[in-house]
């Protein structure tokens, strides 16, 4: 085989068959364990019952198997609670895992758009709304100030002013 070399059909079809019959060799010799362990536990924990007794002993040995019975009951009820209990938290956290890493939002980018553009994407494309925004503006115009000449000609009566409306704010 290591020369590049095929097998024949007849060869691995042998091969395939002695697989199978080991394989099925191996199933038999588990499924012998698995029984032989079930009927050593059983054995250790349950032994035979004595029914050498009278009325009475028998009715107790009853009793004793029935309050078993329940213990074991008991014991399944809880572990199956435990078991639904950890498969909701399972479930919510997969819902909690598709919540945090599914919802990926794609990079925004800068897009250049007249107001009329904005408009029609909110409103919709079915209204068609123009506005002139720049006309709502006011103009500023740039005025020269007159009032800083004259202020520069005659401080002290501007002191007096300020002076008169001290006395006048003291006074009330």
């Amino acid at each position: 085989m290591s020369e590049g070399k095929k097998m024949t059909s007849s060869r691995r079809h042998h091969l395939k068959s002695l697989i199978l019959q080991i394989a099925a060799n191996w199933l038999e010799q588990e499924a012998a364990e698995i029984v032989a362990a079930k009927e050593a536990y059983m054995a250790e924990n349950c032994p035979d019952p004595d029914l050498s007794g009278d009325m009475a002993a028998l009715a107790e040995i009853c009793k004793k198997l029935a309050q078993a019975a329940d213990k074991v009951d008991e014991e399944r009820y809880d572990a199956e609670a435990k078991v639904e209990k950890s498969d909701k938290e399972i479930a919510e956290l997969k819902l909690k895992v598709v919540e945090l890493a599914g919802v990926k939002k794609p990079a925004l980018k800068k897009v250049r758009m007249s107001a009329d553009a904005m408009l029609q994407a909110l409103l919709g494309g079915k209204h068609k709304v123009t506005m002139d925004l720049r006309a709502n503006l006011k103009q500023v115009k740039k005025e020269v100030k007159e009032e800083a000449t004259e202020a520069v000609g005659d401080w002290r009566k501007n002191i007096e002013d300020k002076a008169d409306r001290k006395k006048m704010f003291e006074t009330s």
